[in-house]
């Protein structure tokens, strides 16, 4: 990094950083309607390389972007200005501003192990990496929850993406050897420990290579649909039903809106039971609960797909605990939970099964819970 950095802006950078992608456990879609969600950091991760700058210009390069400087002023930074992949920092140095922080230019190398578009969170770990970065460069003193925080208003107001906090909060605050139990609406985070490893499982992660991209209009289109089912129910947030409260929502809402509502009430559903396991060691309990989420993801929600459909079923068939989309949604990855012996035929029977339906070859990921953002040089 240091020297691509030196190759890049023509001298040494004053130090790296590092932020995680991340795979969901349980609790999808419920960031946004004020629900819990239960992420993992990866050991897949977004490299910033940083160094000041006196004249308020923002220099932006990209290992992987392999093309020019992208050269802006941070005093003319306004959302929707820059619409390629250098909105996610760019709105992060917006969003500090905008939020009051004393903040001016830097020059900025990038270079990433998240996959791109295959529902792990890219995003949000280059959002944070460069959160983390300038938090330190500028002395900002401010905590990781809220630089997290920084990185979503980035992403909603810059970027012009509407998710909620999660994926920023996992890259952010996840540590090792733990799952992050995440509360949206009290703002409050639990480590939870998960090492399926201990237990003799292992976790992958699937990338069915069917790109997503979330600012296209379809993900807005579902918060709404939960925006608008929370007012005729009259609350404040899906969040505030219960199962016992599905019968009622039958009878009030429009028959498109009542599976949203299920989902997230049922998700939040699972994202305790989840939670009550972990803490109680039982990680095989775990499979179940992953399925029933998939299921509910594609019969309500309905943003499964094919490929990932193909990857869970044909994962079940091969004996995995469980299994389901994570992320978004319209392609991206899946997880699979198994016993550590069967991870390598599961991951052959599901290349072979895209290979017969005509799909491009998956990428297979083995994942476990890693450290969230922090200085690494």
């Amino acid at each position: 990094m240091r020297e691509a950095f030196r190759r890049v802006h023509g001298t040494d950078p004053e130090g790296i950083w590092a932020a995680p992608g991340r795979v969901n456990l349980i609790g999808e879609h419920t960031d946004y309607n004020d629900g819990c969600a239960l992420p993992i950091a990866l050991p897949q991760h977004t490299l910033v390389a940083a160094r000041r700058r006196q004249d308020g210009r923002l220099r932006l390069h990209s290992a992987q972007g392999d093309g020019p400087v992208l050269d802006l002023h941070v005093e003319r930074l306004t959302a929707g200005a820059v619409t390629t992949w250098g909105a996610y920092p760019a709105g992060v140095v917006w969003a500090l501003r905008e939020a009051g922080h004393p903040v001016g230019g830097a020059d900025l190398h990038i270079d990433s192990t998240v996959p791109a578009g295959a529902g792990l969170s890219s995003s949000a770990a280059l959002e944070c990496a460069v959160a983390f970065a300038y938090n330190d460069l500028y002395e900002l003193r401010l905590d990781a929850p809220a630089l997290a925080l920084i990185a979503q208003r980035a992403e909603n107001g810059f970027a012009g993406v509407p998710c909620g906090a999660m994926d920023q909060l996992a890259s952010a605050c996840c540590t090792e050897g733990a799952a992050l139990h995440l509360d949206l609406r009290a703002g409050t985070h639990e480590q939870v420990p998960f090492a399926p490893e201990a237990q003799g499982m292992s976790l992958l992660a699937v990338d069915t290579r069917v790109k997503h991209d979330l600012g296209d209009g379809a993900y807005a289109r579902l918060r709404a649909g939960c925006e608008r089912a929370a007012r005729l129910l009259g609350v404040a947030a899906l969040r505030d039903l219960g199962p016992e409260d599905l019968p009622r929502a039958a009878e009030l809402l429009p028959s498109a809106l009542l599976p949203l509502v299920r989902h997230v009430v049922t998700e939040n559903a699972r994202v305790a039971r989840a939670v009550a396991h972990l803490r109680a060691g039982r990680v095989a309990v775990l499979g179940p609960i992953l399925t029933d989420g998939h299921i509910s993801l594609r019969d309500d929600f309905r943003i499964s797909c094919a490929e990932s459909d193909l990857v869970v079923d044909t994962a079940l068939a091969h004996g995995a605990h469980g299994a389901r989309m994570t992320g978004g949604g319209f392609g991206g990855s899946v997880i699979v939970l198994a016993e550590e012996d069967r991870v390598d035929w599961i991951g052959e029977a599901v290349t072979t099964a895209f290979r017969k339906a005509g799909h491009q070859d998956p990428h297979l990921l083995p994942v476990s819970p890693a450290a969230g953002a922090r200085r690494v040089g």
